[in-house]
């Protein structure tokens, strides 16, 4: 495999997808880390906020969607909005219930297309969107699109659980094609029925019900190994990922690959002994999944090919979110 390893790590360091994280500690550190009142369970990067709920947990997550996709592709930005909010429900082990949303668009047609594109990604995804607020007044080129969503978990998948140790294991689907021209994008969801989109998803909540892993992250506009350093950061571990290990299409360059948005995609963290279980309950549902490294406790997180390895991120120096769990030793 002809691959240059640096210019890989230099392309994955430089993403505007994972660069864009770096405010979040700023905001979480004001109004999530200072033991805000209310039921929540500390928050330590997860997708979506944990409320305990009678026997299980409410889950509660917001997404927004980039300008330029909005201007751009609004239908697609309609769409997407919608799917990046059920994937952080499923990443979290639990199931969906309902969606609102937050519109900014003073252009008819734009406005038309985006609505359009949320009323498909409800129908594929069978979430219902019940609400939301909009503001018709925008002012032309500055539209904005948000969704909130509502889920239900009766056993949780979190960012910050990955256990030096456990297998690394990434699902994705490799029957799509590339998605929209504004972000570097798999789309492996159009041409399925949703009774279809809705049976690969159902894998997160029952690897979850089943105690097979602890830790799961869906693969973001961080792409595949930011997603696997945002989770190794939020663990306070590292990672060990061997590139060969990592299924492509040939439809798309390797250096676009790892780090493109991905319509299915899903890093989970997984003791070794229940990796083959996990691995099978993707592959029933058509999806690949395989192990593409080790946490390790070591704070780095190192991409290998071959006899050739090459550090990504040293979390003891560098910071994508800042977001660490540092456990109570008490």
């Amino acid at each position: 495999m002809d691959i240059n390893l640096s210019e890989i790590v230099n392309r994955v360091r430089s993403y505007e997808g994972l660069l864009r994280k770096q405010p979040i500690k700023d905001v979480f550190d004001k109004l999530v880390s200072r033991g805000q009142p209310g039921p929540q369970l500390p928050n330590y990067g997860d997708d979506a906020a944990v409320i305990p709920w009678k026997d299980g947990f409410l889950l509660l997550a917001a997404d927004g969607i980039m300008t330029r996709l909005l201007v751009n592709e609004p239908y697609a930005a309609g769409k997407a909005s919608v799917m990046v909010t059920v994937n952080d429900i499923y990443s979290m082990g639990g199931r969906p219930l309902a969606m609102v949303n937050v519109l900014a668009s003073g252009d008819e047609d734009q406005r038309a297309k985006v609505v359009e594109g949320m009323r498909k990604g409800c129908e594929k995804l069978g979430v219902p969107m019940v609400g939301g607020h909009l503001h018709p007044d925008a002012p032309e080129g500055s539209p904005s699109l948000a969704v909130a969503i509502l889920g239900y978990a009766s056993k949780l998948l979190r960012s910050h659980l990955a256990k030096a140790g456990d297998d690394i294991i990434l699902a994705v689907d490799l029957k799509g094609d590339k998605g929209c021209h504004s972000v570097v994008s798999w789309d492996a969801n159009s041409g399925k029925t949703p009774q279809e989109l809705l049976y690969r998803l159902e894998a997160l909540p029952l690897i979850a019900e089943k105690e097979l892993a602890q830790a799961a992250k869906d693969v973001s506009n961080a792409g595949i190994l930011g997603t696997v350093s945002i989770m190794m950061e939020n663990s306070g571990k590292g990672a060990a990922i061997e590139l060969t290990s990592i299924l492509k299409p040939a439809e798309i360059e390797w250096s676009d690959w790892l780090i493109c948005f991905q319509s299915f995609g899903f890093v989970l963290s997984v003791p070794p002994k229940n990796s083959e279980p996990v691995i099978v309950l993707f592959r029933e549902r058509e999806i690949t999944a395989a192990i593409i490294g080790k946490v390790i406790d070591e704070p780095v997180v190192t991409l290998k090919n071959g006899p050739e390895s090459k550090i990504i991120f040293d979390f003891r120096k560098d910071k994508i979110t800042g977001i660490v769990y540092k456990p109570n030793p008490h």
